[in-house]
């Protein structure tokens, strides 16, 4: 063989070669990662055209594949869309969202568990089926907190979440505004891109679920955590007395940025009981207790509540901020939930059904149940603690003074007729000169033995900046919410 024809035969070789290594790469270390590829169409298509499983609160889907006249065989519903876009999220040609993608290999019909039913499917030349995911959520609750929301004037922004205190199971998840979910699950794929077009450039932002993705200043509410701390840290108990008066200055501050004031409310002399502080909301008291306690203290009771952690596993979370490194100006600042604390309505109902439940903080869950196509359980999610927050005395402590305050103090309108209520109030300022405060509730009931802990965040509505207040608007909602878990 001479050397040009020598050559040219190597170089095929080295092609060949090359060729055969490429395709190894790809169909077997790659296989998985490409199988996985949100570019995969074929595997994009031959998973759009399954019967997915439902997503079940109670006995209702909420969302669920109903048999489609074209090509994908099958189209995903979502029967209250409005009501459970920002939990169930959307599946559609593009991908999936909140747990549709979490629970995804389950609802596809890929998990692991459902390997039996795989295999009878494929015996009995059936289409395999996807399971279903039965969640937490509580329908009459989850639409009380809808409703009390939506009634508020005004293109309104805010969130409620409600926690079964005992054990961290999710109620109820509303946040607005919201948007019809149906709308991103159609087969006609250039619809579906001009709603979700529509929708990110949206400046109300209702992509956003504000019940656990967004995080504001809670103001007032998290004097629970500041109340919890000086408890713990200092002896006070519901009966002590406590700094009060009018106003108090920020330790190495002049000027009006460092004086705290209480705007009118009713909170005595320079000593006054704690109730009377807890159910007047008296900044002064929780700004001068965040400073006797301490930046250390005040940080490890935060994040024993939460704070500045990841807990939810079912759907994406944004962590709660409490800040590190603080002198004890900003200290007495973050105590009435100001300076760079920053909270979602998730991690303040944590905060309020760790107290109901005797200092116990359990972890929060969407999910309770994965079941087969045919329903059967396959798996059963357990509560589990995530901390300790404080000592059952001091969870009893803080509850009388809660009682106190929905009986005689600033959270009146969550008061529910032969039930004992314990709750907080709290308006907290944005920062920003032509924003309007925040007002926020957080409460618990029966107060004796705790059903359900609710967090009411309201971001914006159409209502004079003068009468935002946590009270008068998050009171009803949290009330009608309790009620609704109460009575069933």
């Amino acid at each position: 063989m001479n050397k040009p024809i020598r050559m040219i035969a190597l170089f095929c070789l080295a092609l060949f070669l090359m060729l055969l290594v490429n395709v190894t790469w790809l169909q077997v270390f790659k296989a998985g990662e490409l199988a996985d590829s949100p570019h995969n169409q074929r595997v994009i298509a031959d998973t759009f055209s399954r019967e997915r499983g439902a997503i079940m609160v109670g006995r209702r889907p909420v969302a669920e594949s109903v048999p489609a006249d074209d090509q994908y065989k099958f189209q995903r519903e979502y029967p209250f869309p409005r009501l459970y876009a920002h939990l169930t999220g959307r599946f559609n040609y593009f991908g999936q969202t909140q747990l549709e993608k979490t629970q995804n290999d389950l609802l596809a019909g890929q998990d692991s568990r459902l390997f039996v039913n795989r295999v009878i499917d494929l015996l009995s030349n059936k289409s395999p089926k996807g399971g279903a995911v039965q969640l937490t959520v509580n329908h009459a609750a989850q639409k009380a907190a809808f409703d009390g929301l939506s009634a508020l004037p005004g293109d309104v922004k805010g969130a409620v979440v409600a926690i079964e205190p005992a054990s961290g199971k999710i109620l109820a998840s509303v946040s607005l505004p919201t948007y019809d979910v149906n709308q991103l699950a159609s087969h006609r794929f250039g619809e579906v891109i001009a709603a979700q077009e529509k929708l990110e450039a949206d400046k109300s932002q209702p992509l956003i679920n504000r019940a656990m993705g967004m995080r504001l200043p809670p103001g007032s509410v998290f004097k629970l955590v500041t109340a919890a701390a000086a408890m713990e840290s200092e002896g006070y108990n519901a009966d002590s007395r406590v700094p009060g008066g009018n106003s108090y200055r920020l330790p190495g501050t002049s000027g009006p940025g460092g004086l705290i004031t209480n705007e009118g409310r009713d909170c005595g002399g320079n000593r006054v009981s704690f109730r009377q502080a807890m159910e007047n909301s008296c900044n002064t008291t929780f700004s001068a207790l965040a400073v006797e306690v301490g930046a250390e203290e005040m940080l490890e009771r935060a994040e024993r509540f939460g704070f500045n952690q990841t807990y939810l596993e079912d759907i994406p979370q944004a962590t709660s901020v409490f800040p590190e490194g603080m002198g004890s100006a900003q200290t007495g600042q973050s105590g009435i939930g100001q300076f760079e604390v920053a909270s979602t309505p998730l991690q303040m109902a944590m905060v309020a059904a760790g107290i109901a439940n005797g200092g116990q903080v359990m972890k929060p869950y969407l999910v309770d149940e994965l079941r087969t196509p045919s329903l059967a359980v396959l798996d059963k999610t357990d509560p589990e603690q995530f901390s300790q927050a404080v000592s059952a005395s001091t969870a009893r402590e803080l509850t009388d003074l809660l009682v106190s305050t929905v009986d005689n103090g600033t959270a009146r309108p969550a008061a529910i007729p032969g039930v004992k209520v314990a709750g907080k109030t709290g308006t907290a300022q944005s920062g920003v000169d032509d924003v309007p405060p925040y007002a926020w509730f957080v409460s618990f009931a029966p107060a004796d033995n705790p059903e359900v802990a609710v967090a009411v965040m309201i971001q914006s509505a159409d209502i004079p900046r003068g009468e935002v207040a946590g009270g008068r608007l998050g009171g009803p909602i949290a009330k009608a919410v309790m009620e609704a878990v109460i009575s069933r």
